[in-house]
C-alpha cells in the first residue's frame, strides 16, 4: 500500500539517541532536527560573499561555533524538551570539545547530514571557510539520506 499525505504527516519519525557522557557525569539525550531545523542550522553557518574575481558570489562556511550551534537545537531533556536556546551556543561551545565532537557527530547523524555534507562542515573537503582563501563554493544542499 503506497504511502498517503495524512500517514506520512501522522508518523513520528524524528529520531532519538542516548549518549553516555562520563565527562558530564551522565548521558545525554540527542534528538535529530526536523527538516525545517536543519535548513535553520544550515543557513545559520553559511554566509554568501563576492568571489575573488568579484564576478559572482560564493557560499562560504562559518566554522566558529558550528558544533555548540547544532547542539544547542539537539540536547533535550527527559520530557523531550531542549536544554539551551540558540543563545546558549558559545556558553555550550566553550566544553571540552572531544565531548563536543563526539555528541555533534550523533546528532549529525539523527539529522541526516550526509558523510560528504558532514565532512564539507567540518572542513575536510575542498570547500572554502572563513579561515581559508580559496574561491571554491560549498555545494548546494540536497536531500540528505537517513
Amino acid at each position: 500500500m503506497a504511502l498517503s499525505r495524512d500517514g506520512i504527516l501522522a508518523v513520528d519519525d524524528i529520531q532519538i539517541e542516548k549518549v553516555p557522557v562520563p565527562e558530564w557525569g551522565d548521558e545525554a539525550i540527542i534528538r535529530g532536527l526536523t527538516g525545517d531545523e536543519l535548513d535553520a542550522f544550515q543557513g545559520s553557518i553559511r554566509e554568501f560573499r563576492p568571489t575573488f574575481d568579484g564576478k559572482g558570489m560564493e557560499a562560504v562556511l562559518i566554522q566558529e561555533g558550528m558544533r555548540a550551534k547544532l547542539l544547542v537545537k539537539c540536547l533535550i531533556d527527559e520530557n523531550g524538551d531542549r536544554l539551551f536556546t540558540d543563545q546558549d551556543a558559545s556558553a555550550l561551545g566553550a566544553k571540552n570539545g572531544a565531548v563536543l565532537d563526539k555528541l555533534y557527530d550523533v546528532a549529525a547523524r539523527l539529522s541526516g547530514l550526509s558523510e560528504e555534507e558532514k565532512a564539507t562542515l567540518e572542513g575536510n573537503s575542498g570547500a572554502s571557510t572563513a579561515d581559508e582563501s580559496s574561491t571554491s563554493s560549498l555545494p548546494e544542499t540536497s536531500s540528505t539520506a537517513p
